[in-house]
């Protein structure tokens, strides 16, 4: 009998970018296919998304991609993907739903969706995958109890256990026993909150505090900036709106897109007579409205960045003005964060962030609910996955508390690929893996030289020198002209230009340009200026040499 191979292709050892590739026989099929945010040395880029070569290597295999949820970073890479390779996708509503508002945006058109249910079962050639209702903070999360030739792997994408939720059935713990009882080859957890002690705050915790806020802010405006996609959250937003007899307007273009299908798909109950478009708020006084908006991690672009600094067309913030940040920051999004905060703080805004009041409650799991999971699976063999590497040797230690020997706990990386069958779990070999970083084009990869270059750009600044030579003679007739942008102050520039100009002049001298074609004198002129800038201002600005034919 063939091992089964689980190939990580991201969301291990970093947060973000799920995906992973289960393979038996001619047979693969795919877990989520999520994106990550750009990190701060990612100048210029929208989105990172897994290097998909060994999909494209085997693409003639794979049977479909199986979702757990509709979040980004396990739905965000679908049009990447799907550019490249047509696949059937299984998923909740919700989470499909999402999906086809990315593919509709990308002109992706013809692939085949199901939508599941808790309960489902999907056969994929070796596999059979069934869907498992789970808590988060998106509705339709699903973990996936997946029937192969080797065994049975619990998947439990990203998950809560929320006694009391909000909306829908919440964690089928029941069935995970029933499961678990009959033997599970592997469980796969997330790993998220391992961190954290006790139990996570249940989703209508933040309900009674906003209501208590809503309450003692009667006659202010309330912004709140959320996810878009915590369905829950808006709900109980919208819920606590209508007792106080406020008025809800939607604030981003993913906040309105998630909020609309949210209301289409009955995940969202709501009178749509409470709701209102941005443009109308000036009929109605401050303590009228309540605004839903995104930018709850700081991003540039998002709704709520733009209105800290005046940016935003129509609302302007004031002291009247209650901003509450219902949400957690994302790790690597906390400066973009504090400089919102700070510019609202300028605007004498009232500001509430978890640290301040319970506004916010984890979509994932922390360690009492971890264990619970664990004592209800009870697999032979261990895998921690959603987290960076503290989070998954954290899973191993608490799995080792449960009783699990370490030898039959594997911590994975980004392109591993693992073998497991009834008396062995064991990393087998490296694939091509990693990140393919995406500008707004969406599509491609950016190479490394062209992100050296917007980094060199951004910090060092450029500088254009622009040399006429005669079409015959090839000597230096005009020039240099030297223009710069981000190196010099202006009060030094004129001077500094001059210097440059006649030390770029004087590398000239004697030097034979005939026998020297276009790249050779371009890369001397970046030598040159390169020197004398690094000397005089202590920067390596990025040099462009423009070469003119003139006539003698």
């Amino acid at each position: 009998m063939e091992n089964l191979k689980i190939t990580f292709l991201g969301g291990v050892d970093e947060i973000g970018k799920n995906m992973t590739a289960f393979e038996y026989g001619n047979d693969i099929i795919l877990v989520d296919c999520g994106s990550a945010f750009p990190t701060d040395d990612m100048p210029g880029i929208d989105l990172v998304v897994q290097d998909i070569s060994y999909l494209l290597a085997n693409k003639n295999k794979i049977r479909g991609i199986f979702f757990t949820h509709g979040h980004e970073d396990h739905i965000g890479s679908v049009p990447y993907v799907l550019g490249q390779i047509k696949l059937p996708l299984y998923g909740s509503r919700m989470t499909l739903a999402l999906i086809e508002n990315k593919l509709r945006e990308a002109n992706i058109n013809n692939i085949k969706m199901t939508s599941v249910k808790g309960g489902s079962v999907v056969s994929a050639g070796n596999f059979k995958v069934e869907f498992v209702n789970m808590t988060h903070s998106i509705p339709g999360a699903m973990a996936l109890v997946i029937t192969t030739p080797v065994g049975v792997v619990v998947h439990t994408g990203d998950f809560k256990i929320d006694f009391t939720p909000i909306g829908g059935e919440g964690c089928d713990l029941k069935r995970l026993a029933e499961v678990g009882k009959k033997g599970v080859l592997l469980f796969m957890s997330d790993s998220t909150n391992v961190e954290r002690e006790g139990f996570s705050m249940s989703e209508s915790i933040v309900g009674k505090t906003m209501d208590s806020l809503f309450n003692k802010y009667a006659d202010k405006r309330i912004f709140i900036a959320t996810f878009s996609s915590n369905v829950h959250r808006l709900q109980q937003i919208m819920d606590i709106s209508q007792k106080y007899k406020r008025k809800v307007v939607f604030g981003g273009r993913s906040m309105i897109n998630v909020a609309d299908i949210a209301i289409i798909l009955g995940e969202l109950k709501c009178d749509r007579k409470n709701i209102v478009d941005i443009e109308k708020i000036e009929k109605y006084e401050d303590k009228e409205l309540v605004i839903i908006t995104t930018g709850s991690q700081g991003e540039a672009m998002s709704a709520l960045t733009r209105l800290s600094t005046d940016n935003f067309p129509k609302v302007k913030l004031d002291d009247n003005d209650v901003v509450i940040f219902s949400s957690a920051p994302i790790p690597g999004n906390e400066k973009a964060i504090n400089t919102v905060i700070n510019n609202l703080y300028r605007k004498d805004c009232t500001v509430i962030y978890n640290e301040l009041a319970d506004v916010h409650a984890s979509g994932h799991a922390n360690r009492e609910e971890i264990k619970i999971m664990h004592s209800l699976i009870r697999p032979k063999y261990f895998i921690p996955v959603h987290g960076e590497i503290r989070h998954l040797k954290k899973q191993r230690l608490l799995a080792m508390e449960l009783g699990m020997k370490q030898r039959d706990i594997l911590i994975p990386e980004i392109g591993m690929q693992v073998e497991v069958n009834k008396n062995t779990l064991k990393p087998a070999r490296m694939v091509q893996a990693g990140e393919v970083l995406l500008d707004g084009t969406g599509a491609g990869d950016m190479e490394s030289n062209v992100l050296r270059d917007r980094k060199v750009l951004s910090e060092e600044g450029i500088c254009v020198v622009v040399l006429g030579l005669s079409k015959f003679s090839r000597e230096l007739v005009m020039g240099p002209d030297i223009i710069s942008r981000g190196l010099i102050y202006q009060d030094e520039a004129s001077e500094l230009i001059a210097q440059a100009k006649t030390f770029i002049t004087n590398a000239f001298d004697g030097v034979d340009l005939k026998s020297m074609d276009t790249a050779e004198i371009k890369a001397m002129v970046k030598k040159v200026a390169t020197s004398f800038f690094s000397k005089k201002t202590k920067r390596r600005p990025m040099i462009v040499t423009i070469l003119v034919d003139c006539e003698e």
